[in-house]
């Protein structure tokens, strides 16, 4: 008779039970990656606001011709990384998370060990090739003379770019993004910035440019070398025998990725090789410079996305597919709501800030209007196209690229020779649109998530009264000369209407959940630097 009772008290609160448990891993899984996307956040912010004053200096100095040979050195940088590295990085951010989760220390050692000897190998004969072949390469291929005797300095930094490339997504595997964030921007972003103004000071334009990133990456190597060693479990080191064979997902999984990084450089680096081939080189510095501002827009969710991956990996691996739906939508939500007063203000301040680097650029502007809108859509989709891929869906994430990439190769060829730059931003807004919307359904129709609830309404208010107060202060702005002061006050006029009118209107308990977290990272991080707060 007890033992009935009892058994039928068990079978009637196993469903709270299991309730609770999700809403526990649900607040531990949002703290951690709170935590690990602040301090990211925190150092993408110090390195844009570091690099910013840098980067001005440099682009007076380099000028839009030179900064445009060095955009298309870069584009052969990006080339030949994607052939160098394989599909490895993305393969590394999730399976050592996966084999960490689950104790596969037998697979974990032979895909360290495996991938790190491709990776070396790989870099080192296209590296080589660039080195003994580049002169060929500049005059045949990109049409530019004067590329040429940079080639040995790009073939350098393209191997260290792979290495350091796939060891950070491997500290991304092991969930500690906080150091990798150190590392890459806290001690990297402070080297880079040093040597550039050294060697520029001392008149060696872009070669210096070039060198001071050099010195900075070896930098970076060695600790994130050092970093990996530190979270690697004794236990795989521990492991004795012969290397087992990679995992048979691992070869399909990084063939999908290295697939998916070739169509990504087509789609990203194909309208700089486009412009400087039917136009000239400086327009290309002016698109890469208006570009590259448009790239900061979306920095939350790249802070959200580098301890997200990761974790979706975990979860999607235990079926914890409630967690994940939870997770999803609130970090959507907040990323679009930190997003949007960084986007008007780059749309509606579009002339003041590309006069900031010099008035031969300001004719960008149109470029930044128009690339920001299609990262406004790629914030408010959310991380769509890391739940596909970390959740073994990556040939889902092909055919939308692939898709993608033949409308941005098609639009840039038709857009490019008839309207120039305005072109390619048009071209790059399209395929960002098409391909985040149809990732949105395609994360729908495998995982049966979306990121989207009644909350999204709260946001529809404070985002036109933000909007409102930057058209006033865009009205009453002070004619060109003041551009520094005008782009601070309306960063300060939008975030703060935009806040403000968020509080207002109120917030869910997973808003709350996140903002009591932000403010403890904030408070700790002042303390750490000696200040009470």
């Amino acid at each position: 008779m007890v033992t009935c009772a009892s058994t039928d008290t068990a079978i009637e609160l196993e469903p709270v039970s299991s309730e609770q448990e999700s809403l526990q891993e649900f607040g531990q899984s949002l703290g951690q990656i709170t935590h690990h996307s602040a301090v990211f956040f925190a150092g993408t912010v110090f390195t844009m606001a570091a690099s910013y004053f840098v980067k001005i200096y440099v682009v007076h100095i380099l000028g839009a011709e030179l900064l445009g040979i060095y955009a298309l050195g870069m584009t052969l940088v990006a080339f030949l990384q994607v052939l160098g590295v394989l599909g490895l990085p993305g393969a590394a951010a999730r399976f050592v998370a996966v084999y960490n989760a689950t104790g596969n220390n037998a697979q974990l050692r032979a895909f360290l060990l495996k991938s790190s000897a491709i990776v070396l190998f790989l870099g080192l004969t296209f590296g080589s090739i660039t080195l003994f072949r580049g002169g060929w390469i500049a005059q045949h291929l990109y049409h530019s003379p004067e590329l040429a005797g940079y080639m040995g300095l790009f073939a350098v930094l393209m191997l260290l770019n792979a290495l350091t490339g796939f060891y950070a997504q491997v500290l991304a595997g092991f969930k500690d993004v906080a150091k990798r964030t150190v590392i890459t921007n806290f001690i990297g972003t402070p080297v880079v910035l040093l040597l550039t103004l050294m060697l520029l000071g001392m008149g060696l334009r872009l070669r210096g440019y070039l060198a001071a990133q050099m010195i900075a990456s070896v930098v970076v190597l060695i600790l994130l070398l050092r970093a990996v060693w530190d979270v690697i479990p004794r236990a795989v080191c521990n492991v004795s025998g012969r290397l087992v064979n990679l995992d048979a997902d691992v070869v399909p999984f990084a063939a999908a990725s290295f697939a998916m990084n070739g169509i990504e450089f087509l789609t990203t680096q194909g309208d700089k090789i486009l412009i400087g081939l039917y136009l000239a080189v400086k327009p290309v510095g002016i698109y890469v410079l208006a570009s590259t501002l448009a790239a900061f827009i979306p920095l939350v969710l790249q802070s959200v996305n580098q301890i997200f991956a990761p974790v979706i990996a975990d979860l999607h691996a235990r079926q914890r597919h409630e967690v994940l739906q939870r997770l999803f939508q609130t970090l959507t939500r907040w990323v679009l709501a930190a997003t949007l007063p960084l986007a008007a203000v780059s749309i509606v301040f579009a002339p003041q800030l590309m006069r900031l680097f010099g008035a031969e650029f300001e004719a960008g502007w149109p470029v930044l209007v128009i690339v920001a809108v299609g990262q406004i859509v790629n914030c408010a989709v959310g991380s769509v196209g890391y739940l596909l891929l970390m959740s073994g869906n990556q040939n889902r994430v092909m055919k939308v690229q692939l898709a993608a990439a033949a409308i941005s190769v098609v639009t840039n060829f038709c857009l490019i020779p008839t309207v120039g730059i305005v072109g390619a931003a048009i071209a790059a807004a399209l395929v960002n649109v098409f391909s985040n919307l149809w990732n949105l359904i395609e994360v729908r129709r495998a995982l049966q998530l979306l990121p989207y609830n009644r909350s999204y309404y709260k946001l529809v208010v404070p985002t036109g009264l933000m909007v409102g107060a930057l058209a006033l202060l865009r009205a009453g702005a002070p004619s060109p000369g003041r551009e520094w002061m005008v782009v601070l006050l309306a960063l300060v006029v939008g975030y703060s209407a935009f806040g403000l009118s968020v509080l207002a209107f109120g917030m869910a308990e997973e808003d709350r959940k996140i903002a009591g977290d932000l403010l403890r990272q904030a408070r700790g991080g002042l303390q750490r630097l000696g200040v009470t707060a």
